[in-house]
């Protein structure tokens, strides 16, 4: 079952079949807790969102149009939720200090949450800068690399999911993959390969 084609699962699942959709669901969770992680900002609040992704997905699965790709469905599904979370809850910025009650400067520990999609690296101020890098570019790019490298999501799922011709995809991509490597030239060898990181990953 596990070679089958999404499609192949969805039809299995629609006809009865629990495992198939169990199967959809290890194929994706991990991308999709990636991609959400990003999104929200919280990796656990990520995996809860990601669980009533899949939740959803099962309920309307009967309204699946096949002309779509599942993977595009499934990651609007968990786009939209991330979404909704945000607008109803406003993420609030906490400073990197605060003073304690004697006047003293004490320095706050923040978690890593994206710990999980960049742990690849090995290199931890690469992938700090990384991080910074990504948060910096504009927000149609932004989206389109987390798509990409965190949903490991195809350019012409990227262009179904964003409704945006394939062409403009790949084009934005470009654009956003050449302003990742100017920020992080300090840590790039020769032929685009990233120092640091595990078999040379590419940006």
């Amino acid at each position: 079952m596990e070679k089958a084609t999404d499609e192949q699962l969805v039809q299995l699942a629609l006809d009865g079949d629990e495992d198939a959709f169990t199967c959809l669901v290890r194929r994706y969770q991990r991308r999709l807790t990636a991609f959400l992680g990003q999104l929200v900002g919280d990796i656990e609040l990520a995996r809860e969102l990601t669980q009533e992704a899949f939740v959803r997905a099962w309920s309307a699965l009967d309204r699946f149009n096949p002309k779509y790709r599942f993977s595009t469905w499934l990651f609007r599904i968990g786009h939209n939720l991330g979404i909704d979370h945000l607008r109803r809850k406003r993420l609030k910025t906490v400073a990197l200090y605060r003073t304690d009650r004697d006047g003293d400067e004490v320095e706050l520990v923040v978690e890593d949450v994206t710990k999980d999609p960049l742990g690849h690296f090995e290199n931890a101020e690469l992938a700090a800068a990384l991080k910074r890098a990504i948060d910096e570019l504009r927000p149609e790019y932004r989206e389109l690399v987390m798509l990409r490298h965190f949903g490991c999501l195809s350019y012409q799922e990227i262009a179904e999911f964003k409704d945006m011709p394939l062409g403009t995809v790949k084009n934005k991509l470009f654009r956003a993959h050449t302003v990742l490597r100017n920020a992080l030239a300090p840590f790039l060898e020769v032929g685009g390969a990233v120092r640091g990181g595990r078999g040379g990953s590419q940006l």
